[in-house]
Formats: structure tokens, sequence, C-alpha cells
């Protein structure tokens, strides 16, 4: 998942850029250099307060930002949280620039998480039709992890629930087994037909 955004933001984050849903802001580190300024906003009652939030927003809601005022706009594990995802889509095409892109990561055969904000899974045939109804044109969609992702996913957090070592051995094994060839070839296989999430980049029209 991290290679997959990394690839991503390296590629296409360029210039005003605003991290919609920014949590903790753990992707800076990755467009940093990439643009000339960031603006990082999240909901108020976000589980992932912090000060670097610029500003509290309503990410159901529209945001109060003028039109075509960002080049990028990143918004990663952030779609499935949001009830009403077709005021947000709308939102995200408004406040880009003509030619602007969007980079916006979410999981798919993932657990529930951040209860009870947890509202939506999306496949890749819906993220085109969001793209199309919005005025966007997908440059990537890319799916990442695969059947033994999943599975691993699965089982380390089940580990979680005997307590933190148990899930790091879990994590050190998985981490092993996702580096074997033979593990590496079934993920690839298997990654379309059962992803653990998508990464999509499309441009404005």
């Amino acid at each position: 998942m991290a290679n997959v955004y990394f690839r991503a933001i390296r590629t296409h984050a360029r210039g005003r850029l605003l991290d919609l849903g920014c949590g903790k802001v753990p992707l800076y580190g990755m467009y940093r250099d990439l643009v000339t300024e960031n603006i990082c906003v999240d909901w108020e009652e976000t589980f992932h307060r912090n000060r670097h939030i610029d500003q509290f927003v309503d990410l159901n809601g529209v945001l109060p930002i003028k039109d075509e005022a960002f080049d990028t706009v990143l918004s990663t594990d952030v779609l499935e949280h949001i009830a009403r995802p077709d005021c947000a889509w709308a939102e995200m095409s408004r406040v880009l620039r003509s030619g602007g892109k969007l980079l916006l990561a979410t999981p798919f055969l993932y657990w529930l998480h951040e209860e009870p904000h947890d509202y939506h899974r999306f496949t890749a045939h819906k993220l085109y039709l969001f793209c199309a109804d919005y005025g966007l044109e997908v440059v990537e969609l890319n799916a990442y992890g695969g059947a033994p992702e999943v599975i691993l996913d699965i089982l380390c957090k089940l580990a979680g629930y005997r307590g933190p070592k148990l899930a790091a051995i879990c994590a050190q094994v998985s981490q092993w087994l996702l580096r074997r060839t033979f593990v590496r070839r079934v993920s690839a296989r298997t990654q379309n037909l059962f992803p653990l999430g998508y990464c999509l980049v499309a441009r404005k029209r």
C-alpha cells in the first residue's frame, strides 16, 4: 500500500495541494518537496486530532474553499468514512483547477474501522463512474494487495485481539511471506479479484 501511494504521489503531486481528511498527515514527507503549498483539512470529530490541521471542515458538506483553488487534491483512506460521497466528489472536483489531479486511495476488502463512521467500500467500476459523473478523467486506477494480503491482514488483526506481542510476530511473519516469490506471484494474479484497496489518479477536464 505504501509503495502504491508513494509512486502516485511522487509522479503526480504538484503545485498547491489540499490534503483532504488529512488525519495525522502521514504522507507529508512524500509530497512536501513537490508542492508549493499544502493545506490540511479534516473534520473536527476526527479520531486523528493533531496540530497539523489548518482548518476543520465538514467532509460531508460544501467545503469553505474557493472554486479551482488547488492543483492537487490528496485524499487517502477517507472516502469510506464519508456518509454522502456524491457531495464529496462534487467538492473535490470543484476545488480542483482545470488539469489538476485528484489522488485518492480507498480500501476494499478491509475490516470495519473508526466506527460508527465507516460507511462504504467501492469497486473499481464505481470509482470510474464517480469520475465520469464529476468531470474527471481517470489517469490510472490501480488495485493494491491481493488474496495473500487480504488473508494476512485479517490474521494479523485477529492476532491483535490476543495482545500486541502476538500481533507483532504475525506482522513479521506476514512481511517475510510477502517477500517470497511464489506469494508475490499469487498477489499479482489475484489483486484485481481480491483487492485490499485501490489507488486512483484522475485529472479534471
